[in-house]
């Protein structure tokens, strides 16, 4: 029967793929997840929250999902969604399935410091020994124990924190890795060596190389300084 109705769009909203975290990581779930959508990408202006994303996301932040019907406006609710169509995202195992949840959950509420003193750049490989700060550091420890840990506990079989599969525990890590690679803060080997596996996934590499794409245009002078 012929309607009148508007498709419903499906669509991730993200920001400067140079810049923005969180957009990788729900770019990675929906990615991984397979789901057919268009991104739509807004470079970020400054000073203050950029216009044209506040008029499409209902947090005024990126990233954003339109999918079915639904709109999805944070990374980890992405990650859960995703895993709705592919639910190989989280670990098989009951158990594994919680921590990975919990390192998840961690990561999205947590490393303030690391966050605002190590801001993602993945133009600026310049930038080793900055940002280094006693919380900031503190926070690389906790996240070195944490990737120690899951990967004693889970990771048998290959190079990411629960084996051979990059899933949504990768995927919210993600961005931590830029940084670690971006500001060379002292690390361990085997942090090391699962930061190569992550730079070298497939997918993390396409967005590096979307990143260094970009326009001049698209710089934000206070994440170059």
């Amino acid at each position: 029967m012929p309607t009148d109705a508007a498709p419903t769009p499906a669509r991730l909203i993200i920001g400067n793929r140079r810049y923005s975290s969180w957009s990788l990581r729900g770019w990675l779930a929906v990615r991984l997840a397979g789901l057919a959508v268009e991104e739509v990408m807004i470079p970020f202006t400054r000073p203050g929250p950029t216009p044209a994303i506040a008029a499409l996301s209902p947090s005024g932040l990126v990233p954003c999902l339109e999918h079915g019907g639904a709109v999805i406006w944070e990374s980890l609710a992405i990650a859960e969604y995703c895993a709705e169509f592919a639910p190989s995202l989280w670990p098989a195992s009951r158990i594994a399935r919680a921590h990975a949840r919990a390192i998840a959950a961690e990561m999205h509420a947590g490393f303030r410091a690391l966050r605002q003193q190590m801001g993602m750049n993945l133009g600026r490989p310049d930038f080793a020994g900055r940002g280094q700060t006693a919380e900031s550091l503190a926070d690389v420890a906790r996240i070195e124990k944490l990737w120690g840990e899951t990967r004693a506990r889970f990771g048998a079989g290959g190079p990411f924190l629960f084996g051979a599969q990059f899933g949504a525990a990768d995927a919210m890590y993600a961005p931590v890795v830029t940084r670690l690679l971006t500001y060379a803060p002292p690390i361990t080997a085997a942090t090391r060596a699962y930061c190569d596996a992550v730079r070298a996934h497939p997918l993390v590499d396409a967005w590096y190389r979307a990143a260094a794409a970009e326009p001049d245009a698209w710089l934000v002078a206070a994440y170059e300084a």
